[in-house]
C-alpha cells in the first residue's frame, strides 16, 4: 500500500481563500470569527490539528487503476514525535488488517518525522514484523525539502477547507471535526494524545 502523509492545522476563526457564487447573484461573504474569552477549554481551541494519510493500493480494480481513501486522526495538542509513532502504529495495524504487508510511506522532512525517536520506532517496528511475520512493515520515503507540491495530499487540504467552511458562523471543535470527517468520507476515530511529560 502507498500512503502520502501530512499533518495540518485548521483554524476555526480564519476563513480560507474562496471564490463562490451565491443564490440571487449576491457574493458570498466570509466573516472572520472570534472565540469568546469566557468559554470552556475545549471550545476555546482556535485551531484543530490532525494527521492524515492518503492511501492508494494496487493492483487495478473495476473502480480504476487503484483504490484511494483518506485516513484521519485528530490530535489533542500538536504534532510531535510521540504522537507520530501512535499514528504510524495505527496505520500499520490498519494496513495489516487489510491483508497488506508493506506500507510505503511518503512524507516531508518535518522535525517530528526525522527525529531520532521516530526513526528508532520505525526500525524497531520493522524488526519486530520481520521476526514475528505478523503486521505490516514501513518503507519510509522522504520528499525533498520545501517541496509540498510533490505530496498529493496537500491539495486535498485546500479543497477540504472550502467544503467545510461556515461563511458567517463559528463552528465548535466537534462540529468542525464532524464536517471534516464527512468531507473526506472517513470515520471519526479516537483522538491521538500527547504524553503527559510533553503536554
Amino acid at each position: 500500500m502507498l500512503g502520502f502523509e501530512d499533518e495540518v492545522w485548521w483554524s476555526r476563526v480564519s476563513q480560507p481563500h474562496l471564490s463562490s457564487w451565491a443564490p440571487g447573484g449576491q457574493p458570498l461573504r466570509l466573516v472572520e470569527q472570534t472565540v469568546a474569552k469566557k468559554t470552556q477549554r475545549r471550545d476555546a481551541v482556535k485551531a484543530l490539528a490532525w494527521y492524515g494519510l492518503l492511501t492508494r493500493w494496487y493492483p487495478p480494480t473495476a473502480d480504476g487503476p487503484h483504490h484511494e481513501a483518506m485516513w484521519l486522526r485528530f490530535v489533542d495538542g500538536r504534532p510531535i514525535s510521540a504522537v507520530t509513532t501512535q499514528f504510524l502504529a495505527w496505520c500499520c495495524a490498519k494496513v495489516a488488517a487489510g491483508g497488506r504487508r508493506v506500507l510505503v510511506l511518503v512524507w516531508d522532512n518535518a522535525s517530528w518525522h526525522v527525529s531520532a525517536e521516530v526513526r528508532a520506532w520505525v526500525r524497531a517496528h520493522n524488526q519486530a514484523v520481520k521476526a514475528t511475520g505478523q503486521g505490516a512493515r514501513l518503507l519510509v520515503c522522504a520528499l525533498p525539502t520545501k517541496s509540498p507540491w510533490l505530496n498529493p495530499i496537500e491539495p486535498m487540504w485546500v479543497h477540504g477547507k472550502q467544503r467545510v467552511v461556515e461563511p458567517a458562523g463559528l463552528l465548535s471543535p466537534t462540529e468542525l471535526e464532524d464536517r471534516i470527517c464527512a468531507a473526506y468520507d472517513c470515520p471519526h476515530e479516537e483522538h491521538l494524545t500527547m504524553p503527559q511529560q510533553v503536554a
